[in-house]
Order: structure tokens, then sequence, then C-alpha cells
């Protein structure tokens, strides 16, 4: 039977595959040959979710109370919980009953927020390397992206006095997320404070990506957004306990901010799904609770895969910029090829896996993220067989 007529809607044959999943099938391929792949790629945190916390969700489960439906908004003491690790963290004063929105994951929710405020041809600024889903989300709601290019030369940080008067003007949303993803670049308070009165100045919606932030090293703290003062009201701001507590696969992650930006997320949320499973939002709370100790430990394991990693690839001729946070490396590609090229080839080569840094926009190509998700004797083995394949950064004549 031919089936040329079961065509998935336009928005959906416009988006380029998913870089992460034709890895997965790449992977996939290779493993089927035999390859033992060191997997550097996607950034899936190889750490066990703390004790106490699955705890909490074996506790939670128990409890036939949470086998129903959630409320729509998350439970009143998950958003509490929130509220009060945003004071305890940045400072930052939250009403719980409105300002917080739990979610399935962050992910799922900058899509969301795209589908809720962006009409066909809206103007949104999206840097550009950036994370896929700030760019796919206004892309899925057929916003018409103008892309902010982030440089080496500006430190990978966004450059508002570039941004041509008439863009600025009828631009909706603005995107960004530092500590950043690919990149790894950190923001001064400066930064937030420019991008802030641009923004309020403009009258744009600042949709700001705070993920990485916890996990930062060499005593640098990152600045919440909302730590600004008029912030709160043109912006909202995203969380997730994906890499905070290695939690990646429970799909827990909350919008906290201005409340009428919420608001229209939410209501586009209840006509989606019925929100994170109550016993998860129970263990989710058990996390926002416990002592920084736990986040000391990750911190510790980031920053020490970092200066190995670091120290490595310098012996290889790379030079690799000390990042601040996050738990990526951005590494230039050796010139004459491009990134996809350089990872499918290493891959092929070595098994190691590195991510392209096209796959985050036209702005990564000439890098590649390294994901710091191995012990450093797994690293030491990634950097070993790069070494034997004779794969360096050599300028002049560097191929791989």
């Amino acid at each position: 039977m031919n089936l040329d007529w079961l065509q998935p809607a336009e928005r959906v044959r416009r988006l380029p595959p998913y870089v992460f999943a034709r890895l997965d099938e790449l992977k996939a391929s290779a493993r089927e040959r035999g390859l033992d792949l060191i997997d550097l790629g996607m950034g899936n945190p190889d750490g066990p979710t703390p004790q106490p916390v699955v705890d909490a969700a074996h506790a939670a489960i128990q409890d036939s109370a949470n086998h129903g439906y959630p409320p729509f908004e998350g439970t009143g003491s998950f958003r509490e919980a929130i509220t009060r690790w945003y004071h305890r963290r940045y400072g930052v004063s939250l009403d719980s009953n409105g300002e917080a929105l739990p979610l399935l994951g962050s992910k799922e929710g900058l899509a969301h927020l795209a589908m809720a405020y962006i009409n066909p041809g809206d103007t949104v600024l999206v840097p550009t390397p950036a994370y896929p889903a700030h760019f796919r989300g206004p892309a899925i709601a057929n916003g018409q992206i103008y892309d902010l290019p982030l440089t080496v030369k500006n430190d990978w940080l966004i450059d508002v006095s570039a941004i041509p008067e008439d863009v600025a003007r009828r631009a909706k949303v603005l995107l960004f997320n530092y500590p950043n993803n690919p990149t790894a670049a950190t923001a001064p308070r400066e930064f937030f404070e420019e991008i802030v009165a641009f923004a309020r100045h403009y009258e744009i919606m600042l949709v700001h990506d705070l993920c990485y932030a916890e996990l930062a090293f060499d005593n640098y703290q990152p600045t919440s957004l909302l730590e600004i003062p008029g912030a709160k009201e043109i912006g909202v701001e995203f969380h997730t306990l994906s890499k905070t507590y290695n939690m990646a696969g429970w799909r827990v992650g909350f919008v906290v901010g201005n409340r009428h930006i919420i608001q229209g997320l939410r209501t586009l949320k209840t006509n989606l799904d019925y929100g994170i499973f109550s016993a998860l939002q129970k263990a989710a709370e058990t996390a926002l609770q416990l002592p920084d100790k736990y986040l000391d430990e990750v911190q510790i394991r980031y920053r020490t895969r970092r200066d190995f990693l670091i120290k490595e690839f310098a012996s290889l001729g790379w030079e690799v910029a000390k990042t601040r946070a996050t738990m990526y490396l951005w590494v230039a590609c050796p010139p004459g090829i491009s990134s996809t090229d350089f990872a499918l080839s290493v891959m092929e080569q070595t098994g190691v896996v590195f991510t392209p840094g096209n796959a985050f926009g036209s702005g990564g190509e000439g890098y590649f993220r390294v994901s710091l998700i191995a012990d450093c004797d797994r690293l030491g083995e990634a950097m070993n067989r790069l070494r034997q394949a004779n794969i360096r950064f050599e300028p002049a004549t560097a191929q791989v």
C-alpha cells in the first residue's frame, strides 16, 4: 500500500534530524560491529541519584494517594520546595502560588512555552550556538528566528548592541543560557543587567535557562536572571534536576518568574499533559532539601574531570579554555574539516563519541563538545585512543 499520503505536518517535516537521535543510530550501528564506545556526546550524568531521593520515591510510590492525577500546577509542597530552594541559593523571593511551575523536564517546558507565546512569523532572538530546544521550540511554533552569533572573541556572550534597531523593535522573545550549553561560557552580573535593560526597553520577553548553575567551580557563583531588579516583570527562568542531582531520566524540571508568562504556559499544558507523577514530585522535594554537600560532591567530580581532560588535550596539541561551570568542554576542531566529519571520523577510528558543534546551530561549526560523563580512567582510555590514532591538533596540516 502506498503511504505517501501519510505525511506529517509541515512543522515536523521542516525540522532537521535531531542530532542526538542521529548519533544514537550511529552508535547502535557501531556497537553492532563490536566497537567499544566511550560516549562523551550527550550530556547524560553518570553519577547515581542521591540515595535519599531514591528512598523518598520508593516511599511515595507505596502511598496510593500519589497514584491519581496530580494537580495541573504541580503539588503545593513541591512548588514550595522550589521557591525555598531559590531563596536559599539566590536570595530570590517567589510566590509558590503562581511564580513556580513544575515541568516534565526543562526541555518540555521550553518547547511548550514557545507554543504558548510565539505566533507564526513572530521574531525570536536565539543565540547560535545554543541548546537545540532553544531554537527548535520556536521553529515548531513557526516563529521567525533571528540568530545572535556567539564568538570566542566576545567570550561567547550575546552582544545586544549588535542587534539592529528594527529587529529589536519587532522581537517578541529572547532565549539565552548562562552558564552556557554548549560553550560552557559564563556571564558576569553586568551582562544580566544589560540584557534586562535591553529587554525592558524593547518590551521583549526574556527566557533564561539556568540548568547548569549548580555545576560551578573555583568559587564561581552563577547569576540568576531573577536576581536582577525588574527581570521578573519581563522574564522567566528554567531549571532542572537532571544535572544537579543526577536525575536526567526522572524528567523533573521547573520554571519560575513572571506569573503571567507562567500562567500562559500552564494553560497550554493543561491541554497536553497532567504533569509529573506525584511520587516523583515527592522525591524532587527531597532533592531540593538536600544539604549542599551533595552539590559539593557533584562539583568536585566534574572539576576533577575538567582538569584531567584539559591537560590530556594539551598533550595532543589542543588549547582548551579552563571552564568555570557546566559539564562540558568546547573544543576547536582541526582546520579543514567540518565538525560533523571530525566527530564521525573520530568515532569510526577510536570509538570515542563527541558531539559536533553544528548540532547546536550554524554558530557551532568548527567546534565539538565533550561531556565530562565518565571517570578519569575511562577518559584516559579515550585520550589514549586518540593518541594511538594520531588524532592531534596541528594547525598547518591537521587531518583526522
